[in-house]
């Protein structure tokens, strides 16, 4: 039923039934982000780049690997919902960061465009789930974030910004992390645990690299 938030969701190939560690590859792999957060947070402290926006992300990136470890684990609607949301929130959060500091707009016109692009990644996914189907493995939501992400770090590079090629780096490795997640299901006859744990380290090495650059704007 529609507003059952205890259904029960298996969408990956490492979990084959629906005990707490069904998935133990899958979920013990999210304290990559615990760790890289950690990692980051030791290195900005020292170097005194350490300020509210890093603090920010990087309490997401923590909230992020809470998150997906129970989706995970208790493999519910709810925990899908805890999965998400602080993802969706590190997105709109860096991406505000970004048209603030990397292209020196307002707060009111970072804001303004950090809100449109919600509907408007919405809109691409949809449309990209409408054209491709189940091809994407379900990671055509995340294409949004993505493009970008690549755009963004073109126009800046353009404008002879610093962060603009470290910005491009994370998208390629964006792509990487996207295709081992895509791959997940249609490798599990050749990989029984699946693929969707590399999701998980690449993504935690993304979002700290990304919060490097975004002291760089910063600076």
């Amino acid at each position: 039923m529609p507003g059952d938030w205890t259904a029960t969701i298996d969408i990956y190939c490492e979990r084959v039934g629906q005990a707490f560690w069904a998935e133990p590859v899958n979920a013990i792999t999210n304290a990559a982000f615990i760790v890289a957060a950690a990692l980051v947070f030791l290195r900005q402290r020292r170097d005194g780049t350490l300020e509210a926006g890093s603090g920010i992300l990087l309490a997401l990136m923590a909230a992020i690997g809470i998150g997906s470890f129970l989706f995970h684990t208790v493999a519910t609607r709810w925990a899908a919902l805890a999965d998400t949301l602080p993802i969706l929130l590190f997105i709109l959060v860096y991406l505000a960061l970004t048209l603030r500091r990397g292209f020196g707009l307002s707060w009111v016109v970072a804001g303004a465009l950090t809100l449109a692009f919600v509907p408007a990644s919405a809109a691409l996914a949809s449309g990209l789930s409408s054209v491709v189907g189940g091809a994407l493995g379900g990671s055509q939501g995340y294409l949004p974030a993505f493009l970008a992400l690549l755009i963004v770090g073109f126009i800046l590079h353009l404008r002879g910004h610093q962060t603009g090629g470290g910005l491009m780096l994370a998208a390629g490795l964006f792509a990487v992390s996207l295709t081992f997640r895509t791959l997940d299901q249609k490798l599990c006859a050749a990989v029984p645990f699946g693929t969707h744990f590399m999701w998980h380290v690449l993504n935690a090495v993304l979002l700290g690299w990304l919060v490097v650059i975004q002291a760089r704007m910063r600076g």
